[in-house]
């Protein structure tokens, strides 16, 4: 029944040609397997940091400038954005070389993706920091004209109508917004019923690490260096409500568990954020390199989406002091990845602790015990860390700067395909 349930995904995520949420993609399927398909293609240079799923094609982000097919004898080059087939591992044509990183892609209609990061070119052309491009040919969609004034886009979630952003910009086109904007996804006009006026008055500047929607798309969730949300008290987590027919407006919902500093330097420590595939609870990776009771460096943490007001953890697992970056809850698990030696560590500084159970560089947490399940592909070496997971259909792609996982070489990419 799973193979079948799986097939007719695919095949519908091929007739529509749009992206599938990381959140929905794997819902309620059995863990991932821990050996890496054998044809996906080779990033030979730099880091791995977006992926997206647009019907048959897998869009690949970064920062890197050279990629081969899985046997390593065809060379490619590709700067910073590449495509290959899903199913077969073939390296398309597609090549619009922005001149710098690609931190984020989202899937778009009509065989398009939506591409964020620090770039000023793309497709030979002017287009700072987001661009909508068409699979076919790598050329950017005229009519989608929206452009950061400076910066970078990190996130970007498209549903629907709408294209939400994020990132460190403080205007898109000749809209103010800081930070965090809705865009018409046809156009890249600014929503100006959308503006949750982001602050961060103790700090250098706003700058959001990652986005989240729930399936039904009625919250969003963003995370990053940031301290108020319409003029209200958030530290580092900001949820937006946006009922059905109804208006956009802050939830009523915060934590107080990034409240406190973690290493000096961090503006903020949060680096992922998802929702599971019900929309009913939220879980948030950290980076922070700091010890203490009560504090949320370098965790995961769950958290319940329900009721209103202050909401603690429902759990937290330490690293025990390595940064975790990338998050990915498919309903069976709570995928993480990082640079991260060891979870359930909560008393290791450096060291493993008692319990602490080694998950070198990435991680399945069991969502209800919010304890490691057994899932160990092991990625060595661990590298910066593993900062792309994408759940598909097909299984948890996997992204990161470095070349083995599951004891196979896969250079900076890899499907861990449904078992």
């Amino acid at each position: 029944m799973r193979r079948r349930l799986i097939a007719a995904a695919a095949t519908a995520i091929a007739a529509f040609a749009v992206a599938i949420p990381a959140s929905a993609a794997l819902n309620q399927q059995a863990q991932v397997s821990i050996n890496p398909v054998d044809y996906t293609p080779n990033v030979t240079d730099g880091e791995v940091r977006a992926f997206a799923l647009v019907g048959d094609t897998v869009v690949v982000g970064g920062d890197f400038n050279t990629v081969t097919d899985a046997a390593g004898k065809v060379k490619y080059n590709r700067k910073n954005l590449f495509a290959y087939r899903a199913s077969t591992g073939e390296v398309l044509p597609f090549a619009p070389q922005p001149d710098a990183p690609v931190l984020t892609l989202a899937g778009g209609p009509n065989n398009t993706v939506y591409a964020g990061g620090s770039f000023k070119r793309i497709a030979g052309g002017d287009e700072r920091g987001l661009a909508q491009l068409n699979l076919a040919d790598g050329n950017r969609v005229p009519a989608f004209t929206a452009a950061i004034n400076w910066g970078d886009s990190r996130s970007v979630i498209a549903q629907g109508p709408w294209l939400y952003v994020a990132g460190s910009f403080s205007a898109i086109g000749a809209t103010t917004r800081t930070g965090l904007a809705r865009l018409n996804a046809t156009t890249g006009a600014v929503d100006p019923a959308f503006d949750m006026k982001l602050a961060a008055p103790h700090l250098s500047r706003v700058k959001l690490e990652d986005l989240a929607l729930t399936p039904d798309g009625t919250r969003l969730a963003a995370v990053g260096a940031v301290e108020q949300a319409a003029g209200q008290w958030r530290a580092q987590v900001v949820m937006v409500d946006m009922p059905s027919g109804g208006p956009v407006r802050l939830a009523d919902w915060y934590t107080d568990a990034y409240a406190h500093e973690c290493r000096a330097g961090f503006e903020t420590y949060l680096r992922g954020i998802d929702f599971d595939p019900t929309g009913t609870y939220a879980t948030i990776v950290s980076t922070g390199r700091k010890w203490g009771d009560h504090l949320m460096c370098d965790t995961a943490a769950r958290f319940d989406l329900r009721g209103t007001g202050l909401h603690k953890p429902l759990w937290v697992n330490w690293t025990g002091g390595d940064s975790l970056y990338s998050v990915a809850d498919t309903g069976a698990a709570v995928y993480v990845g990082g640079h991260q030696r060891w979870m359930d560590n909560p008393e290791g500084k450096e060291t493993a602790g008692p319990g602490a159970v080694a998950r070198p560089g990435i991680a399945a947490i069991n969502p209800q015990t919010g304890k490691a399940t057994d899932w160990n592909p092991k990625r060595n070496p661990r590298g910066i860390g593993a900062r792309a997971l994408l759940a598909t259909p097909q299984g948890l792609l996997v992204g990161s700067d470095t070349e083995r996982i599951g004891n196979e070489y896969h250079g900076r990419l890899a499907l861990l395909p449904v078992s």
